[in-house]
């Protein structure tokens, strides 16, 4: 599979309408140039190597729980000092980041979620990691099932950050209000429940109280909580490496989210902002799409989580964010390669998960004895820990930005009002005019 067009394009075309425009991006491509060119005597100083680490970890408090870890890190390691940085939400980030390369001024280590491993093999911007991983001794402490994720062409091109997978989050004293004394395991229970949740106490038809928040928006984030339900669904939007969105299962679960809105017991969010938690914090609404990592898990409010109800088959998606070096210079690969073996080990792994409710990726720290007292005191880890074993990825494949923006697209008419078959169609044809079948 290749796009149809060049590497520059691949990036560009979406981003340059006008003259404007391409002018304002030659200014700052100009400014990444000179800043390379400073590269050389401010990233070592005196022997010390100075990184830079870009994510986009929320909630801040999660930022925090990282910041104390790389700060351990720069302790215990005088001649590599790393900066983290964060640099916006996931889906504002990719632009950033592309533009950095072609700029030359690349973070040295990247934390980004992998399905976006293709577009950045296709610009030569990382580094492959199989040699380094191979003679690495804590290589036997990654959990396996990770290791899907990190490959594409035959090469490992990052590794785990973190792990986890969506549930439904929910207030179990609404759920008790309503009537309701057993969660939904199906989607009709789950569209039923809502139905139930769902108060309008003054009579404006605007209720007060809904059932459930769905992500508004083309973004990464709608596409990641609809996946699920796509799954579970049987359905599948890759075939033979070729996009497939007018698909069974894609159609169905993209007329349940619609049902849900028609009936009046989903309230969406607002535009690319489904993962606040806000309306749920706060009442407004009974149930969220979300993982381990909410703040709902900090919060003082009354919460629980289910399974992602099931349609012909029980299914979730999995939420990882890896690490990636980024192709710089041989010291600095080599120093970003210390970073990330700290990042692996039991320790650091054992305090990120008890400090931010991420799943760990090292067993050891899975079997630690912290992180069972952490899951004896937020036992709603649980379901998260029995879903990893039908948690699905999402695919990793060169073209997979250009996919899910179509996802996103039809996600978002559908939400709005088209139906989930035309919405689907009109994404098939806007995918197909880039997707080449060579």
């Amino acid at each position: 599979m290749k796009l149809k067009f060049g590497k520059f394009n691949n990036f560009f075309c979406p981003f340059i309408t006008s003259r404007w425009q391409i002018s304002l991006l030659g200014i700052f491509l100009s400014i990444c140039l000179l800043l390379s060119s400073c590269q050389s005597t401010t990233n070592q100083d005196n022997g010390v190597i100075h990184l830079t680490l870009w994510q986009g970890i929320n909630p801040p408090v999660n930022r925090d729980v990282f910041q104390k870890l790389v700060d351990k890190f720069n302790q215990t390691h005088p001649n590599i000092q790393v900066e983290s940085i964060y640099a916006g939400q996931l889906d504002q980030q990719l632009p950033k980041i592309l533009t950095a390369f072609v700029g030359n001024v690349p973070p040295d280590i990247l934390a980004f979620y992998p399905q976006v491993t293709g577009q950045f093999v296709e610009l030569g911007a990382v580094k492959p990691l199989e040699d380094w991983l191979e003679k690495l001794p804590i290589k036997s402490e990654i959990i396996s099932n990770l290791f899907d994720e990190l490959k594409l062409d035959g090469h490992i091109w990052s590794v785990p950050f973190y792990t986890g997978n969506l549930g439904i989050f929910y207030r179990p004293k609404l759920f008790q209000a309503a009537g309701i004394t057993q969660t939904p395991k199906t989607w009709e229970e789950l569209r039923q429940a809502a139905k139930k949740l769902t108060i309008d106490r003054n009579g404006d038809h605007r209720p007060e109280q809904y059932g459930m928040l769905l992500p508004l928006g083309k973004g990464e984030w709608t596409v990641f909580c609809w996946f699920p339900f796509l799954f579970s669904a049987g359905g599948e939007v890759i075939t033979n490496n070729q996009p497939n969105l007018v698909d069974q299962g894609a159609i169905a679960a993209l007329q349940f989210w619609q049902d849900l809105l028609k009936d009046g017991s989903a309230k969406l969010s607002a535009p690319e902002r489904g993962y606040e938690e806000d309306d749920f914090v706060k009442g407004r609404v009974a149930m969220q799409i979300t993982g381990p990592w909410t703040y709902i898990m900090k919060s003082d409010v009354d919460f629980d989580v289910f399974p992602i109800p099931a349609d012909i088959e029980q299914a979730t998606v999995t939420g990882g964010g890896n690490m990636y070096v980024m192709k710089t210079t041989p010291e600095r690969e080599l120093a970003a390669l210390k970073f990330l073996e700290y990042m692996l080990s039991a320790e650091f792994q054992t305090e990120w998960s008890v400090g931010t409710g991420f799943l760990p990726v090292n067993i050891k720290a899975a079997q630690s004895d912290a992180f069972g007292e952490f899951i004896n005191q937020k036992p709603v880890l649980k379901v998260f820990l029995e879903q990893m074993s039908h948690a699905r990825a999402r695919p990793v494949i060169a073209g997979y930005s250009r996919l899910s923006d179509s996802l996103g697209r039809a996600i978002e008419a559908t939400l709005l009002g088209e139906s989930a078959e035309k919405a689907l169609k009109k994404a098939q044809e806007r995918v197909d005019l880039i997707w080449d079948s060579k």
